[in-house]
């Protein structure tokens, strides 16, 4: 395991409904990752197709499957190196219905997919919600598990997956802008910020920027370290990069009495 990552969250902009438009733009912003020497590549929720389908008949339109040619096109843009990339698609199962996935993928081909557990308000209207657990993948850079959005919401999500061992939580986010009162922080960017300090996991949150259809995205990227201290956030190409070594987030001692699993009390909690 390599001593140093560098993790990359990309805040493109998708364009609705265009999936070549987005695939060929997604492809080139791994590239520039890669030859800037990232290791973890993040890209955003649906970053292949937009978020503000009006239609059932749109998402899937704007649906792949597993065998679809992005994934051998994002493979190709990372090259023959050690890259990871996690990015958000809308997935057209072969069950027959829609998911709002996240892929993990490398050299090799797909880690694993994820299916978005927790849709947001009219992602109902288009998704089915996944009923698995994220898993955890081991890479050369350290344990990476998925979430989505407004899965971040729901502290025991980030919890399962750093008591399965994660030491990143990627996640791709379409988060929507609301009012940010002056000199104040995005709720979400907050909402990120504790699930990492309560789980001692790194969190890379890649959102997306842009509006659509007239919703507007808060373009709240972050990159944020076990303690919940944020350490990068894009500059003015929409890229946020930081080096880490992931593996610390699985020292979680706190205090020289305090460990922040060996001190839950899971018989007590009440979920």
């Amino acid at each position: 395991m390599s001593d140093r990552a560098r993790i990359a969250v990309c805040q493109t902009e998708p364009v609705l409904l265009d999936l070549a438009a987005n695939v060929a733009a997604t492809a080139a912003v791994v590239r520039d990752c890669v030859g800037r020497g990232a290791d973890v590549i993040v890209l955003p929720e649906l970053a292949t197709c937009g978020y503000m389908f009006e239609t059932v008949e749109e998402a899937r339109a704007a649906a792949v499957g597993l065998d679809h040619e992005v994934f051998r096109v994002w493979r190709a843009a990372l090259g023959s190196g050690d890259g990871v990339l996690v990015a958000g698609f809308a997935e057209a199962g072969a069950d027959g219905r829609l998911y709002n996935s996240a892929v993990v993928l490398d050299r090799t081909g797909i880690r694993t997919v994820y299916r978005k557990t927790h849709l947001w308000h009219r992602e109902k209207r288009f998704f089915t919600p996944g009923d698995l657990p994220p898993a955890v993948v081991e890479t050369p850079h350290g344990r990476i598990g998925v979430l989505i959005c407004y899965d971040l919401e729901f502290p025991e999500m980030p919890r399962t997956l750093a008591l399965a061992g994660a030491d990143l939580v990627a996640a791709p986010t379409n988060w929507s802008r609301a009012e940010i009162r002056t000199g104040s922080e995005p709720p979400q960017i907050l909402m990120a910020r504790a699930a990492a300090r309560a789980s001692h996991v790194y969190v890379a949150a890649c959102d997306r920027r842009g509006v659509e259809r007239g919703q507007e995205f808060t373009g709240g990227s972050v990159i944020i370290d076990p303690e919940g201290w944020p350490l990068a956030t894009p500059t003015s190409d929409h890229i946020a990069l930081a080096d880490v070594t992931l593996p610390t987030a699985r020292t979680r001692t706190l205090t020289p009495l305090n460990d922040l699993f060996t001190d839950r009390r899971p018989t007590l909690y009440t979920l």
